[in-house]
């Protein structure tokens, strides 16, 4: 016969608690599973921490068991863990322990998605939630103790009785409320156990057999762990998607708690990487899909595992992102990424290279947002370039340029190279600006787009002049940074305006019409203007320097301030960039099209009903040449595009005519 020790009622100090449970505690039900586990995992090392002190010599096997009664619709988890008195029954499980339930109640009311683990002792009554009655059977390891029985049927009265349980350790119980009855499937148990507790470090056992994988890799030494076990580690987290550039390993216990592994993917096109893809769990126990109030901003795209007991679960957003110990996490996870760039840069930079196009997204986004650690990676910047060595002109006087290691105690040449397979030659900004200062001190000529810009980039090469490749979609916020971070340096784009080096002025002002004196470019300077008769479009003319006939006959050159700050005004209003109506024209007089063109229009003779067929001819073949310059800048649109077609077959038909 069952002997009552004591009925009651809960300790709360509102009569409502119970409603607020079922309804707002937690968004989603099934969170009830993961409390109760975590209470087990908890309650087994308790149970080893007394072994470890000398006060308990039994048999330890940790194990978590799971069992399904569906006839009855129970739902029990067993574990071999400390156990408990009456006393010790009496002071946790019927004493809510928070300072005020009425705060607490109004707080839940209204944030129903907000995460407890193991704060106000409300844990277990999640169990409510899903539960009609729940049950308790708790034997202590304590010699001679008493085993118990608690239940409770969702009000606040409680009975607390003796029990026959005969093995260390509590089962809790869980009679499942009709609407509730899928946690009766094992199937759905095994989902919730992998999402919330497949790193639990205690067996997890349902009808036998252990359903969580038990090791956390991120818990393991760094030492310990082969490149093979971070990649499947991954793997197993995401799946169906291609290996990670690299990892960090995060480890430190002081001043705060932060374990995890952090991967560097390689980023896709649909990758919104204003999204977090970091888990976020507690003690090994899920808690979050992201934790973007955790890691600096910048780091968002990264993916893995992020485990802190020391980060704040039932507060809101705003709170964590102004709590100090988070803030203070956030530049330990931001320095340990770029260690390990830096690292990686110091001892394999053709790996480093080959992951730049992703690598670099993060560390400039990073050096944008975040000071420290713009010092941090600063050196390791690096952009790919038209330099390719020895073999390159733009290299014949450039120095071979050498840095020192971290160590300080050799120094390395890290001249970009082309590598063997194939990989761009990549430099840094002061490598660059070192090997080039002979030629065209303090400046630097980028790209942007190495399609539209092509014509420009060859024709700076063939002078030898270096050209960065910066054709990332944050280049163009980071242009401006590089500015701002070295004032002397001026950055032009390589469609910006040209350098003198690549102009032959004694071609350009060379006297063709001895009769009105005019130069080679005045001449052709007014037969386009009088073609396009456009008073926007300004026209230059000059002889460019080429060896061969690749450079265009024409260009079309943005000049670098009215393009910026078209370029921002379409950002501010948030529309796509128009081609800025204001730009310039520079016809080659170099060009043999150019020079041919100029003999066609003096043979020319202007009759009073309207143009000579070669003078028409002339105007067509102008507005040829610059809807050429305009197409390799992109410059059309559909009515641009539609008017070029119709001019194309007006010059074919004319110049196939006998």
């Amino acid at each position: 016969m069952t002997t009552i020790l004591e009925q009651g009622n809960i300790s709360i100090h509102t009569e409502n608690i119970f409603p607020i449970i079922k309804k707002w505690l937690y968004s989603d039900h099934e969170i009830f599973l993961r409390e109760l586990i975590s209470n087990a995992v908890d309650a087994i090392q308790k149970l080893n921490m007394v072994a470890r002190s000398g006060g308990y010599s039994g048999n330890l096997e940790p194990e978590i068991q799971i069992a399904i009664d569906k006839e009855q619709k129970k739902l029990s988890i067993s574990d071999t863990g400390i156990g408990m008195t009456a006393d010790e029954v009496k002071k946790y499980i019927n004493q809510v322990a928070f300072s005020s339930a009425e705060e607490f109640v109004e707080k839940y009311k209204s944030s129903a998605d907000q995460q407890i683990i193991g704060h106000f002792g409300l844990g277990f009554y999640s169990s409510f939630m899903v539960a009609s009655q729940v049950e308790i059977d708790t034997l202590s390891y304590q010699e001679g103790a008493q085993a118990v029985h608690w239940s409770c049927d969702g009000s606040t009265q409680f009975e607390l009785s003796d029990s026959t349980r005969t093995e260390r350790g509590t089962t809790i119980t869980l009679t499942l409320q009709d609407d509730e009855l899928d946690y009766l499937e094992a199937s759905r148990i095994q989902q919730l156990i992998k999402t919330y507790c497949d790193f639990m470090p205690v067996p997890i056992k349902l009808d036998g057999e252990q359903i969580n994988k038990q090791k956390a890799p991120w818990k393991e030494s760094p030492s310990s762990l082969t490149k093979e076990d971070y990649l499947e580690f991954y793997r197993y987290l995401y799946p169906f998607q291609e290996d990670p550039l690299l990892w960090v390993h995060l480890n430190t216990d002081y001043p705060f708690v932060v374990n995890g592994i952090l991967y560097f993917p390689k980023l896709k096109p649909d990758v919104d990487v204003t999204k977090g893809q970091i888990k976020l769990f507690c003690n090994q126990v899920f808690v979050s899909d992201n934790c973007e109030e955790v890691i600096p901003r910048f780091l968002l795209p990264l993916r893995g595992v992020i485990d802190s007991s020391d980060i704040p679960l039932n507060v809101s957003r705003s709170f964590l992102q102004n709590d100090r110990t988070v803030r203070r996490i956030a530049d330990y996870i931001a320095k340990k990424v770029g260690d390990r760039l830096k690292e990686l840069y110091r001892d394999d930079r053709q790996e480093y290279v080959r992951g730049w196009q992703d690598l670099g997204t993060f560390v400039k986004f990073g050096s944008l947002n975040d000071d420290k650690f713009k010092k941090q990676v600063e050196d390791i910047l690096i952009y790919r370039t038209t330099w390719q060595g020895a073999g390159n002109q733009a290299s014949t006087d450039a120095p071979e340029v050498q840095v020192q290691s971290a160590e300080g105690d050799a120094w390395q040449d890290v001249s970009p190279k082309p590598e063997a397979d194939g990989t761009p030659s990549y430099t840094t900004l002061k490598e660059y600006l070192e090997r080039n200062q002979s030629r065209h001190e303090n400046r630097v000529f980028y790209c942007t787009d190495e399609v539209t810009q092509a014509t420009y980039v060859e024709l700076h090469k063939s002078q030898g002049l270096e050209v960065l490749f910066m054709d990332s979609f944050i280049d163009s916020h980071f242009v401006s940074f590089l500015e701002r971070e070295h004032p002397e340096v001026k950055f032009s784009r390589v469609d910006a305006d040209l350098d003198e080096t690549l102009i032959d002025s004694d071609k350009s002002s060379e006297i063709v019409d001895p009769a009105t004196n005019k130069t080679r470019g005045e001449q052709i300077k007014e037969l386009f203007q009088q073609a396009l008769n456009k008073p926007k479009l300004t026209i230059r003319t000059e002889a460019l320097k080429t060896d061969n006939e690749a450079a265009p006959p024409a260009m079309v050159l943005l000049p670098e301030a009215l393009r910026r700050m078209q370029e921002l005004n379409a950002l501010l209003q948030q529309q796509t960039a128009q081609f800025p109506e204001e730009h310039v024209l520079l016809v080659n007089t170099a060009h043999p099209l150019i020079q041919n063109l100029t003999k066609l229009s003096q043979g020319s003779v202007l009759q009073s009903s309207g143009q000579s067929p070669s003078a028409e001819l002339s105007t067509l073949i102008c507005q040829h040449v610059y809807d050429l310059a305009l197409m390799a800048q992109k410059g059309f649109d559909a009515d641009g595009m539609k008017a070029f077609v119709e001019r194309s077959n007006q010059v074919l038909t004319r110049l196939t005519q006998n």
